[in-house]
């Protein structure tokens, strides 16, 4: 037997259990929990530009949501296929139900719950409009007055979209990342890397001060305190890389008590000492999608901060010194961010010499149950940071010692 799936609509904010400004981490973990009302879930997204394609779950039959291409988060959401019923659908605006047990939605019952609005092939209101098209969203606005005789009136309603009101600026387009929102504050809006050091926090709510987590110095108490208790403590078992140290067994030795504080929600691990306790390295992830980590982790945007060494061709200089002059307000000193590719960033922390030689990552190495499209990876080491580095040049993971 199928389960009614209620949901109640909530102009400019979002429909039943989907709010706007959500991150995709959140929605795919959610979505695990609620297989018995979406049991088929397809993930779409632009593979040529996966650090910053935007990405649309379809959840048949009813739902389809759009994610922001840099923060991932929730920009649009499109509830369709009213009548169908697998499941049937209960739809509720305010304390009054406007559709359910498959009887179709029509514009006279629209405008009885909404009051009116302005002329346009759609009826659009301030964070929603009524779609009449069957397979394709017309977002063009006619001028003219629509015909509102008996056929207008009776008019089934074919998709219902709910987006972020627009502002003073003017309308928001779909490629637009979503303008902050409650439901954002207390999430990471960007984490500054900086080699050798650490790294700084910056956080949604307007209000926020930056948080500052030091290398040998923050503990776990610190973390506790800043960002609440950890999603898992993870006690480190796998030794392997010791044999690529000069002294294997001390490696080995001085890591054997180490522990992870592993932030899922954040896309943040901590590799904790198990003799100090405090923070011996850091790993942000990127949540590249199709890669072997996709969902594991919450995008982290990650951007790394320094200076390094001058160019002999005195090309890095010469940029910072145009950034400076064209773009006043822009970062100093200036930062390579999570959707450069690692050429780019590789030229960065390493201006005079081409990339180190690389080790390779097979995911799939520990699980024989695993299969991925694109299993391999390959770790880059340059001085306090290791980049993970998957098949088309995109960073998906940055460790920091």
């Amino acid at each position: 037997m199928l389960s009614t799936l209620e949901v109640d609509l909530r102009p400019g904010s979002g429909i039943g259990m989907f709010e706007l400004g959500s991150s995709l981490w959140f929605v795919m973990t959610m979505l695990r929990g609620l297989q018995h009302l979406f049991p088929q879930v397809e993930v779409k997204f632009d593979a040529e530009n996966a650090s910053t394609t935007p990405v649309i779950l379809h959840l048949r039959p009813h739902f389809d949501l759009l994610f922001s291409g840099y923060h991932q988060r929730l920009h649009t959401i499109c509830l369709r296929k009213i009548t169908d019923l697998h499941p049937p659908i209960i739809l509720r605006y305010k304390d009054s139900v406007i559709c359910s047990g498959g009887d179709p939605l029509v514009r006279v019952q629209i405008t009885r719950a909404f009051g009116p609005t302005y002329p346009g092939d759609e009826l659009r209101y301030p964070g929603v409009w009524f779609s009449f098209e069957d397979d394709t969203i017309n977002e063009s606005l006619k001028g003219g007055i629509p015909n509102t005789g008996p056929d207008q009136r009776s008019k089934e309603v074919r998709r219902i979209i709910v987006t972020q009101k627009e502002t003073q600026s003017g309308e928001h387009d779909a490629l637009d990342e979503v303008i902050p929102c409650p439901v954002m504050f207390a999430e990471i809006s960007r984490a500054i890397i900086k080699i050798h050091h650490g790294i700084v926090l910056h956080f949604f709510a307007p209000s926020s001060s930056p948080l500052h987590i030091c290398l040998g110095e923050t503990t776990t108490q610190d973390l506790n305190l800043d960002l609440g208790p950890p999603s898992r403590v993870f006690y480190k078992e796998d030794g392997r890389m010791a044999i690529h140290s000069p002294n294997p067994q001390l490696e080995e030795d001085s890591y054997s008590n180490d522990y992870f504080y592993n932030y899922f929600h954040h896309g943040i691990d901590f590799l904790i000492s198990g003799q100090t306790h405090r923070v011996r390295k850091i790993i942000l992830h990127s949540n590249v999608p199709g890669s072997p980590l996709f969902q594991r982790y919450k995008r982290c945007p990650w951007e790394l901060e320094g200076r390094p060494e001058d160019d002999e061709d005195g090309e890095f200089q010469f940029q910072c010194r145009r950034q400076r002059l064209t773009h006043p307000n822009q970062d100093t000193p200036p930062r390579m961010r999570f959707p450069d590719k690692f050429e780019a960033i590789s030229h960065f922390l390493n201006p005079r010499d081409p990339p180190p030689q690389s080790m390779i990552l097979d995911r799939t190495d520990d699980d024989d149950t695993i299969t991925l499209p694109s299993p391999i990876s390959r770790l880059y080491g340059y001085s306090g940071v290791i980049l993970e580095v998957n098949e088309a040049s995109q960073v998906v993971a940055v460790t920091l010692f």
